[in-house]
């Protein structure tokens, strides 16, 4: 039997053999795919997408995020998607909802198939401010900042509407390339002095994450105002990661006491601090080269019963050997083992 033929019995096979009694749709819906085996439509012919038919009255959105998260091939995921947006017959009215745009962009932009989901966003009128954010994201992982500086000012002049998410995309983008200072310009004109985008916590957060940890000298007054006008001007309500933001910069600093009073307001504010609080604790009690306190605080994290993690314990260990203390740094490494937070 030749493969072409046994390719062909098997795509015709009836949906009740496909699923061997079981119901397992999605591995009956990805072998179909694989046999299929679709390709760039741009540069291949694609299939006829009829056998999938079968499928239709069993589509859901959660069953097509489902099968787009778990295919490998982002063109038998984009086939799929394509397919699935209008299936013959439609007894059920199946639409796509929102979530199926943000799978099937995020397995697209995964694969660096930046033009394709673009045009599939826009064929189906998608390419929305919050996408926009996820194609600036992908660039910026890339080290793409003049994409995705070119992506924002897009969607400034008003070609998506408003364009929140994509601000606060570009501004994370910066500060994690280090381009605090173009994120501060940009949070200065865009915000203060044209007013295009009201921000809101992640906005501040981003810009107060920026400001502490990523400038070598510091610009603690520039963060600081920063919460000062998220607090103060009532735009919005600051979360964890906003406190561990400037916790962590306070740290960083050496300023253990101030990030300490921080905490306290957290938690007056009716917030609850977490490990990676207590982590930049311990690294600011390091900092300021206070360790006997910042092993007293790591013991009384244990006592309480947290959950730590492996940043926690390095840090300790870390102030263990350099104190010359090896022996208590062993015992805390085979206690990370038994916790399986390293491998050995």
């Amino acid at each position: 039997m030749t493969t072409a033929v046994a390719v062909s019995r098997h795509l015709h096979q009836p949906l009740s053999h496909l699923l061997s009694g079981s119901l397992q749709v999605i591995p009956a819906i990805k072998s179909v795919l694989q046999s299929l085996n679709p390709q760039n439509p741009r540069t291949h012919q694609s299939p006829n997408p009829s056998i999938l038919n079968q499928f239709s009255t069993c589509l859901t959105p959660n069953l097509v995020v489902q099968v787009i998260n778990d295919l490998t091939n982002p063109y038998h995921s984009l086939f799929f998607f394509t397919w699935a947006s209008s299936p013959s017959p439609n007894s059920n009215l199946y639409r796509h909802s929102h979530f199926c745009y943000i799978a099937i962009t995020d397995k697209l932009l995964s694969h660096k198939l930046f033009s394709l989901a673009a045009d599939l966003l826009k064929t189906h009128n998608k390419f929305s401010d919050f996408m926009v954010g996820k194609f600036i994201k992908a660039h910026g992982d890339l080290g793409h900042l003049k994409w995705a500086v070119k992506l924002f000012h897009q969607v400034r002049r008003g070609e998506v509407g408003d364009c929140l998410f994509s601000y606060n995309a570009l501004l994370g983008v910066l500060v994690k390339a280090n381009r605090v200072s173009d994120a501060w310009a940009y949070f200065g004109r865009i915000v203060i002095k044209e007013s295009v985008v009201k921000p809101d916590v992640s906005t501040y957060t981003t810009m107060i994450r920026g400001l502490y940890g990523y400038c070598k000298k510091g610009e603690f007054g520039n963060a600081m105002r920063c919460f000062d006008e998220m607090v103060s001007g009532g735009n919005c309500e600051p979360n964890v990661l906003t406190y561990n933001a400037l916790i962590n910069g306070l740290c960083l600093n050496g300023d253990v006491d101030e990030a300490r009073r921080m905490m306290s307001r957290m938690r007056l504010s009716g917030l609850r601090d977490n490990i990676a609080t207590h982590t930049s604790l311990l690294k600011g009690y390091c900092i300021a080269g206070r360790s006997d306190e910042a092993i007293k605080h790591f013991k009384e994290m244990l006592n309480l019963g947290m959950n730590l993690d492996g940043k926690s314990y390095a840090v300790i260990v870390n102030e263990y050997c350099k104190l010359g203390r090896p022996d208590e740094a062993v015992v805390l490494l085979r206690e990370m083992r038994e916790e399986a937070l390293i491998q050995v």
